[in-house]
């Protein structure tokens, strides 16, 4: 009692019906089938995932993962790689796309990646993102390691971080004639 039986045979009549000529049966096997092709796709995601965050977890081990482009999806990974720390923030991973997206790199040339990732990425990596954007544009030269405060103040406080991103970028745009930012 309670083991699935396919489509064809639930009809409780005791024989065999032709699935080609029954429409409920039909529809049923063709739901069945969307069910199946979908838990399938679920798992090849899953996979990609986690082998792109194994691959990312390599770089990191390295010390190369800040040089790596991201690619589509890689914010899934990042989501992975946290998720395998126990849920805690870890400080490279998250400068890693906040530089890769201050920096326009990787798939984050394409705008509506960007915007992707502003819906995907949490807070604080976007705000760090933004920080650093506005501190590239600010000093050209400067070395990561010179904007390494950055990180520490998006992680401490990311709304602060947005915040000082946008006072910056108004601070800087050309005045209008009354004297104040346009």
């Amino acid at each position: 009692m309670g083991a699935h039986r396919p489509a064809a045979h639930r009809h409780g009549t005791g024989h065999r019906l032709r699935p080609d000529s029954d429409a409920v049966v039909q529809a049923e096997l063709a739901a069945e089938a969307a069910a199946a092709a979908a838990r399938e796709a679920e798992l090849r995601e899953a996979a990609r995932i986690a082998a792109r965050a194994d691959e990312l977890q390599a770089l990191r081990e390295l010390g190369t993962l800040e040089q790596t482009e991201p690619r589509e999806g890689d914010e899934a990974a990042r989501d992975e790689l946290t998720r395998r720390a126990g849920g805690h923030v870890q400080a490279d991973v998250d400068a890693w796309p906040a530089h890769a997206l201050a920096a326009i790199l990787g798939h984050y040339a394409d705008p509506a990646a960007r915007e992707t990732a502003a819906g995907l990425l949490p807070q604080p990596v976007l705000a760090l993102a933004a920080l650093l954007a506005e501190l590239a544009r600010l000093v050209p030269a400067a070395g990561v390691d010179q904007v390494a405060f950055a990180a520490r103040l998006a992680a401490a406080d990311p709304e602060a971080t947005a915040g000082l991103a946008a006072f910056l970028t108004r601070a800087t745009e050309p005045a209008d004639t009354a004297g104040s930012p346009a």
